[in-house]
């Protein structure tokens, strides 16, 4: 009975500590109650950072721990411009962390991470401030972006590609030499072009994935583990299945990179770079179009009702 009694009492605790963690009235409240203020009753609170810096061609961009959305936009440019808006419902809110932007021996590193040792009641009932990054960039470097809690969004590069630890969707940009990309939880676009003895690694991601192959770009790819399907949308490039349903391959241009995808729960799609946006464009065309002729129809039947 005394087991029993225990057990009932730890379910109880782990049901209040998750209503404590998830929803914020309670959280409000009962913060309320050990004299800690509420961040709700306070206007909101921004802080915006920019600075710029001159890069190196190949040098090693990092972005790191941010709770937001980032995006990288790149060009033919040596300079990096940065740019970061941080916006909390309070003061105390904000301080929780702060953003570092550095230059290191490889490259800049832009990282965000707690400001300060945070105790037990700030872990449950504080909150972090939201932050959001725009890095104007040079194309050729070499990219890396990690922990990030929010989507991603990045232009072309003319260098490696490391895209760890995602909790959203990631749009990425083509990639040449080698990209490795991992702990995804959403939806993931990616271009590949040029790519190296080292290829490129897809691993543990929650979400259905675009490859969008450059031409010219020769490889080999394989998949284990994978929790969908393998379809190619370009004429050329054939996707090969095995007895078991579970593998699937395909032998792009002359082959030779490595592509391996594996941990995968979501369909795969291979397309051809630069179709997307052509498909796009004709929709949208499309849609104009249909615009068009309905304003067009209103506007004969007006003109008629105004004539009776």
């Amino acid at each position: 009975m005394r087991r029993v009694l225990i057990v009932v009492i730890l379910v109880v605790a782990a049901a209040v500590l998750g209503l404590w963690r998830t929803h914020g009235g309670v959280r409000q409240g009962l913060g309320r109650a050990v004299g800690m203020s509420s961040d709700d009753s306070q206007a909101e609170t921004r802080d915006e950072i920019r600075k710029s810096f001159e890069l190196q061609p190949g040098a090693r961009l990092e972005v790191q721990g941010f709770n937001g959305k980032v995006e990288i936009q790149t060009s033919d440019t040596k300079t990096a411009e940065v740019y970061v808006l941080r916006t909390a419902s309070s003061s105390d809110s904000l301080s929780r962390r702060e953003v570092i932007i550095e230059q290191t021996p490889t490259g800049l590193l832009v990282r965000s991470k707690e400001a300060r040792h945070l105790g037990i009641w700030e872990h449950l009932f504080g909150r972090n401030p939201k932050e959001e990054v725009t890095i104007k960039a040079p194309r050729a470097i070499a990219l890396s972006l990690k922990g990030i809690n929010g989507g991603v969004r990045t232009g072309d590069i003319d260098g490696p590609l490391e895209v760890k630890g995602i909790n959203g969707r990631v749009e990425l940009g083509a990639a040449s030499q080698y990209a490795e990309i991992g702990g995804i939880n959403g939806n993931v676009v990616v271009g590949l072009k040029d790519l190296g003895e080292r290829g490129a690694r897809l691993s543990g991601i929650n979400g259905a994935i675009e490859l969008r192959l450059e031409s010219g770009l020769n490889a080999d790819l394989t998949t284990k583990a994978i929790n969908g399907n393998v379809r190619s949308d370009i004429s050329e490039v054939s996707v090969n299945k095995d007895e078991h349903g579970s593998r699937y391959s395909a032998h792009i241009g002359n082959g030779g990179a490595p592509i391996t995808l594996s941990g995968i729960n979501g369909n795969v799609r291979l397309t051809r770079a630069g179709n997307t946006a052509a498909t796009a464009t004709t929709s949208d065309k499309k849609a104009a179009t249909t615009i068009q002729k309905e304003v067009k129809a209103t506007e004969s039947k007006d003109a008629k009702n105004s004539g009776q």
